[in-house]
């Protein structure tokens, strides 16, 4: 196990990589989807069954822990690892994203963002430096610039503008972070749908230094057409021996196409927040366990699957306990879809390995096509 961060690129398939990123805490096999754990929970799941279900690394979220419990509390109590029991690698987010999108009261300006808590509406300064500290506290072992992100939808002008600020935060969060070893910062590119402002934004990026470049600012409403625009230069204007990182995505085919174009790593809610409402990811595609039509089916969700809720239940049963709202339906879909997400980041990776990525995508959207398999009922 590697004392520092680092990333080897094993293999590579088109403009697709799969390798590994180092950490002292474990290596992280790339492609990788990182489960998410906002308030240092993935939702309906234990941490051992989370790791069991092939995750290297989980996302934790800055804006929710620095207000409940606060950054401080977990640091007193030893760090967001052992405070949830995770001995793996945690990527936690800048907090920016939340600041904008889940408060309505804020103010911003050079210096970082006043807002109001939606918890209890106590007010909050965060800055690029405070954002750093909190990561700190945290603990966490990839940590990300603190950013602007620029409500949608927005003028070029005004796009320009949340970039270069921040550009700005990102060179204020690298003289934060200063240098921690064994732990990696992470910056962030900006520039909406347009090529030039995220070439700009790359290039500001490269001439700070980072140990790893995000992609940000899609997956917010643009549609899947628009962000695989982006992506089909973006990834290739940041350094190739550092990680690339799609933040916010998303849907199974978004991952594909992400790590088809040279993303290298991802996170989500989708899986965790679909199983809660009764919508499971399979091979065929999306599956709505609370349509009538599954009351009477004594077959899983997939038959391929080995996750326990496909291998041991039927989906009548994940029809009635959702239907009944039970707490194990939204344990066992949400085990299932991050059990099918992992299933599938080892295949991108097993089929860059071997050279054979543009079948593996071929039967990915074959299958797809095909649609759910159509119900069948006892006589």
């Amino acid at each position: 196990m590697s004392e520092t961060f680092g990333f080897t690129v094993a293999a590579t398939d088109g403009k697709a990589r799969t390798g590994v990123i180092s950490t002292p805490r474990g290596e992280i096999r790339t492609p990788a989807f990182m489960p998410v754990g906002t308030a240092a929970t993935v939702k309906a799941m234990m941490p051992e069954s989370v790791a069991a279900t092939g995750a290297d690394i989980l996302l934790g979220n800055t804006y929710h822990l620095m207000l409940r419990p606060t950054a401080e509390r977990i640091d007193r109590l030893g760090g967001l690892h052992r405070f949830m029991n995770w001995d793996k690698p945690i990527l936690t987010d800048s907090g920016g994203f939340q600041v904008m999108s889940l408060t309505a009261l804020r103010k911003l300006n050079e210096d970082g963002v006043r807002f109001k808590s939606h918890i209890d509406g106590s007010e909050h300064w965060l800055t690029p430096e405070r954002s750093m500290e909190i990561q700190r506290l945290l603990g966490s072992d990839i940590v990300m610039c603190f950013d602007e992100c620029p409500a949608l939808p927005a003028t070029e002008a005004e796009v320009a503008k949340s970039m270069r600020l921040s550009m700005r935060w990102a060179q204020r969060s690298r003289d934060a972070f200063g240098d921690r070893p064994g732990h990696a910062l992470f910056g962030i590119m900006q520039g909406g749908v347009t090529q030039e402002l995220r070439e700009e934004s790359a290039g500001a990026l490269k001439a700070i230094g980072f140990d790893g470049y995000a992609i940000g600012g899609l997956a917010v409403g643009e549609g899947q057409e628009a962000m695989f625009g982006v992506l089909d230069y973006a990834p290739g204007t940041l350094p190739e021996d550092k990680p690339r990182y799609l933040m916010g995505v998303g849907k199974p085919d978004d991952i594909v196409g992400a790590v088809v174009r040279g993303v290298d790593m991802m996170d989500c809610v989708l899986p965790s927040r679909s199983g809660r409402t009764g919508q499971a990811w399979t091979r065929r595609g999306q599956v709505n366990i609370k349509n009538a039509r599954h009351q009477d089916d004594p077959r899983p969700l997939d038959e391929d699957c080995t996750c326990p809720a496909c291998r041991n239940y039927s989906r009548a049963y994940l029809h009635h306990v959702f239907r009944a709202q039970e707490i194990i339906s939204s344990m066992l879909l949400t085990w299932h879809n991050l059990h099918y997400y992992q299933e599938l980041m080892a295949g991108l990776r097993a089929a860059i390995s071997e050279g054979r990525l543009s079948d593996f995508v071929a039967a990915f959207e074959a299958q797809r096509a095909e649609g759910d398999i159509e119900p069948l009922t006892l006589t």
